[in-house]
């Protein structure tokens, strides 16, 4: 664990200074977290309110952190743990996928060209698990081992994963004719 991350948790240890530690905590991760989030659920308004309840759920159970894991693994396992349980109960209730395009063009937030648009959507078309580990290597750049830590699973399988995502992305870039 890095110097930083082990100030931070020893200042959440102590009553008198665990404000001072949270405080630290969501400066520190508030814009990784949401752009993870946000990569995974696409829409502004939906990755603020997940991040709200992220750190709503760290504030709660920041205490029953063991320091057996990096503390930022710990907090990407429950931000991505939070936006999987938010698009399961969207798609209950609607076609997520369906209204992406004309939800992306409306968002004041997104400014990408069409390459980037049918990046998205050929994203949003993965299973959920190649979904997560794409955006995890691809946008957030971490590790193997990390992202091992964070998904609970092998580097292995996330390998595998990453492999079949990126091939699945490809085709459906191709099969869309978008030209790089």
């Amino acid at each position: 664990m890095n110097k930083e991350d082990t100030e931070i948790l020893d200042l959440l240890k102590s009553s008198n200074s665990f404000e001072q530690g949270f405080n630290k905590l969501v400066s520190k991760y508030k814009q990784p977290l949401y752009w993870h989030i946000r990569r995974m659920v696409l829409i502004h308004e939906d990755a603020d309110d997940i991040l709200q309840n992220v750190f709503i759920k760290v504030y709660k159970s920041i205490g029953k952190f063991k320091r057996q894991s990096k503390l930022f693994t710990w907090l990407y396992r429950i931000a991505s743990n939070e936006s999987i349980s938010f698009l399961n109960k969207k798609r209950s209730l609607q076609n997520y996928s369906a209204n992406l395009r004309s939800s992306l063009k409306a968002d004041p937030y997104f400014n990408g060209d069409n390459i980037q648009l049918a990046l998205k959507e050929a994203i949003e078309e993965l299973p959920k698990k190649q979904k997560q580990v794409f955006i995890l290597r691809y946008y957030d750049e971490l590790n193997y081992k990390d992202m091992a830590e964070i998904l609970d699973t092998s580097v292995g399988s996330l390998k595998a994963s990453y492999h079949h995502a990126s091939k699945k992305i490809e085709e459906y870039l191709i099969q869309m004719d978008v030209k790089v």
